[in-house]
């Protein structure tokens, strides 16, 4: 992707709370400010997802709409302009979509159909510069062992599947049922950072 603009910038806004998306960030060498909904946010409603969408469909659809929220929240609150990065991830098996779960139960349900499977990850991620928008798509496979219920509830106790698509982490304990993984280990994570670094770069930001 070649560069769109001849400005560089010095930092972007992120719009995640995800702590693993600011290190990724920082792997890039790229300086972020965080631009988090306020109270009045119903932030976890762009993310309900509606009857028969593809996973595919759904996660661009989401990507747009935390984009298009964070970037009325840049107008509103008056901030300097700079680029805004956005991404959502979630976990499809098939063409079900499992995105966090809802309780421990819910957990435990998604774990054990994603058990001794092949599923896919897929991450939007959408960078705002000015009036453009850029999207990138990074969808990767990962294939678990076979999880026995033991291994499930000790792993739900850890407190690690909540706010997770799929109600894991790879980068925590359940990088251990991982037998295969063809893609982007960083996608998986939550940001890919080949797709990544192509956006920043096309709206000037150095990485």
């Amino acid at each position: 992707m070649k560069p769109r603009t001849g400005r560089t910038h010095d930092f972007i806004y992120l719009a995640s709370q995800s702590p693993r998306r600011r290190q990724l960030l920082e792997q890039l060498g790229v300086r972020c400010e965080l631009l988090l909904p306020d109270a009045s946010e119903d932030a976890e409603a762009l993310e309900a997802e509606r009857a028969g969408e593809l996973p595919l469909a759904y996660v661009q659809r989401v990507t747009r709409a935390k984009l298009h929220a964070a970037r009325q929240r840049l107008t509103q609150r008056g901030l300097p302009p700079a680029p805004i990065l956005c991404s959502d991830t979630t976990v499809a098996l098939g063409r079900r979509i499992h995105g966090k779960p809802r309780d421990a139960a819910d957990a435990a349900a998604i774990l054990q159909q994603l058990s001794g499977r092949t599923h896919r990850v897929i991450t939007a991620v959408a960078v705002a510069s000015g009036t453009s928008e850029l999207l990138s798509v990074s969808t990767s496979r990962v294939t678990f062992a076979e999880l026995d219920a033991e291994s499930i509830e000790r792993y739900i106790a850890s407190g690690e599947p909540f706010g997770k698509a799929g109600a894991y982490a790879i980068q925590g304990a359940a990088g251990a049922w991982v037998k295969r993984i063809d893609g982007s280990y960083t996608g998986i994570m939550g940001l890919p950072l080949f797709e990544t670094a192509e956006l920043l770069r096309a709206v000037g930001v150095r990485c």
